[in-house]
Formats: structure tokens, sequence, C-alpha cells
């Protein structure tokens, strides 16, 4: 049910709000869209991916009227995966391709180096992005419709495009507002910084453009760098030149598995799940993750059941003794927290669940690395020190 896609070059004019409500009755809904959907049904399936939607109404406009949208994430190869990383990126990305979007992938390889990343070794990130694209492959991720592209690779395709776009986006910013946008590299405002963390937000931002992408589909720690990229749009001049603003479809944050961790941290290996990670690993992690009984803000472990696993699967099974209530199984995420709100279930009797399901995720992608090429790879990434 995949929709083969055309990269269309602005040809999606920027609906107003008027044109953009639901109830007006459309010539075009009544057709049957290739994937098969409907527009709610495509719109309501986009929209689950992010945790905020800049904006609703251009979403749905986008969906209805442009033949084939692109979305797009840009990774810096910098390490191991974690499971936010590996498999949220894979449900997001399915979930996108099923409902018609075209989903570029841009392998950060530059910026990982701008941001010393693996040493700000080239031939080190390059392989870590190899192995990356291996990671998705293994864990269920539909490459149909997916792009894999190499910003070194495509910035010296078309040179003058792409810094013509970076000069112009550094001219029309101040400092102090492409400062702000520092964040995204994971380093603090106040950090002392390279002139490098300068260049970063204005080039991410030239990305958005030179990628022709329709919807940002990065965290929502991206998100101070793709709103610089709407507010570019509202110069007029540059306006006339691309007909629609980019929609921020921001996927949630992972939470660290400790307490007090708001999102994972690949300097903490016990912060985080790694999509390499053995049975035991995941065992030992989840059962020492910050739980506490009847506590739902802040819980990690929920936060996996509800953005992993219900996420993926659409249900969960708690296997328990018939003196603490017999075997459940869940249907919606919502069931499950009110259950554990109310102490109605037990951290002792969630953790093997989680720990189960996280396993069976990540099985594939084990067996996957275990021999050949890709085991060659992974010992390969393990020798190379990671860097923050």
């Amino acid at each position: 049910g995949h929709v083969c896609c055309l990269l269309h070059r602005g040809s999606f004019k920027q609906m107003s709000a008027e044109q953009t409500k639901p109830e007006a009755a459309k010539p075009s809904e009544e057709k049957k869209h290739p994937s098969g959907m409907t527009l709610d049904e495509r719109f309501k399936l986009v929209r689950s991916i992010g945790a905020e939607c800049i904006q609703e109404a251009e979403l749905r406009a986008l969906l209805d009227k442009h033949p084939c949208p692109i979305a797009y994430d840009g990774f810096e190869p910098s390490g191991r995966m974690h499971i936010a990383q590996g498999i949220l990126k894979a449900i997001n990305v399915n979930k996108l391709t099923k409902s018609g979007v075209k989903f570029v992938f841009w392998v950060a390889d530059w910026f990982a180096m701008l941001n010393n990343k693996m040493g700000g070794d080239l031939k080190k990130i390059r392989k870590v992005g190899e192995y990356m694209i291996e990671v998705w492959k293994a864990a269920g991720m539909d490459l149909t419709n997916v792009e894999f592209k190499w910003a070194a690779e495509e910035i010296n395709k078309k040179p003058n495009e792409y810094w013509t776009l970076v000069m112009d986006i550094s001219r029309r910013n101040s400092i102090g507002r492409i400062k702000r946008c520092a964040t995204i590299m994971g380093r603090g405002e106040g950090d002392e910084m390279p002139a490098a963390q300068i260049l970063y937000p204005a080039m991410q931002c030239a990305d958005i453009f030179f990628l022709k992408a329709n919807i940002c589909q990065l965290g929502m720690d991206q998100r101070k760098v793709n709103m610089l990229a709407r507010e570019y749009l509202d110069n007029k001049d540059v306006r006339k030149k691309y007909r629609f603003k980019p929609v921020i479809l921001s996927h949630p944050m992972l939470m660290g598995l400790k307490q007090g961790q708001a999102k994972m941290s690949k300097s903490d290996p016990n912060s985080a799940i790694f999509m390499e990670d053995e049975p035991h690993a995941v065992k030992k992690k989840i059962n020492g993750a910050y739980c506490p009984p009847g506590i739902a803000q802040n819980n990690p472990v929920l936060d996996y059941c509800k953005n992993i696993i219900f996420n993926r699967n659409g249900k969960m099974t708690i296997i328990r003794k018939e003196e603490n209530g017999g075997d459940k199984e869940y249907k919606s995420y919502e069931d499950l927290e009110a259950d554990f709100k109310s102490k109605a279930l037990h951290p002792g009797d969630l953790k093997p669940a989680v720990i189960k399901a996280i396993n069976e995720m990540l099985e594939p992608v084990r067996k996957h690395f275990a021999s050949g090429a890709p085991k060659k790879l992974l010992k390969q990434i393990r020798s190379f020190k990671v860097t923050r």
C-alpha cells in the first residue's frame, strides 16, 4: 500500500485557513488516495507521531493537496544507537510512508564533524552512519519510500544552492537568535562555544529548504531551529520562492531510565536501552529503572510503555500470579496507566512485561548483527570512542 513518490518542487501552494476547514466538502477527498486511506485517516496517523504539530491546519492541507509530501529528519552519526532512535524512529517513518509521505534521512556527517562527534573523524562518522542504516533495516523499518542522503555528498553536488541559502539565513538573523538554537546540538546556551556552533543552526535551517522538505519530523529538542526555518519564510521576498511553510511534527523525547533524567544520554549507558543490548542488559536496566508504585508522572517505565510498546504493538500483556490479579491484556495505554495509578498494577508485574516486549523488538536486530558483514561493522563501531 505504499505510494511511489515524485519530488514536486514547490508544487504545493499554502492554503488559507478558510480552505483548510475539515467540514468543507472537497472534491479531492472523494478521489481515493493511492495509500487506500481517507484524508481523515492519513491526517490522524501522521498527527499521532507528534507531541507537537505546528500547524495542524497546514498539515491537513498538505496531505490533501500535495501529491507526495516530503518529511525529513537529520541525524548525526555519533556512536551507538538507543531505542528512541531505533524503534521509535522506525514506528514514525512507517506511519508516514503508509500515509503516502516520502521520508528523507539526512545523514548529517559534516554536522557530526562540526559538533566534534567521533573526534571529528569523517571516516569514522561515515561508518557509524552505515551502522545506523543497518539497524533500521533490521528493526522493521519499511524502506520502500525512504531515501538516505549524505550531507557532504549532497552539498558538494550543489554547493552554490546550499551555501547561498546558509548565507542568506545567516544574514537575516542576529547572533543572539542563532545562539538560542545551540541547544539543538546538545549544548547549553551558556556553554563556551566554538564558532562552529554559530554555523551549525544556519546550516540545519538551510537543510530544510535544500531538501524541499514539507514536514520536519525531528525530536522536540530540535524545535528551535525548525521555528527558525518558519520565521525565515516570514520575509516576503523569501516567501515568494517557497510557497509553503514547513510543518513541524516533533516526536516526544524518551525519558532516561533513572530518576530525574528528562532524556536519555549516550554518555550514561544505564539511562537508555541500546539497539544491540543483550537480553540480560535490558532486564538489568529496566529492573533498575525509576518506577515508584502508583506514580505515573516522570515515570520512564510508563513512558516506554506509551511511546514504544503501545505505539508499535497496540496492546500489552501482563503475566502474573492469580493472587496478584492474574494475567491481563491491555488494549490501550490509558487503561494501563489508570491501573498503575490505582495500584491495581504493581511495578513488580509491569517491569517483566516491559522487558519481554522490548527484548522481542530487539531480537531481529541482535540476529542481524550476529554474523557476517553486520557483525564486523558492529565490532568496528564498538571500538570507536563515543563522544558527546
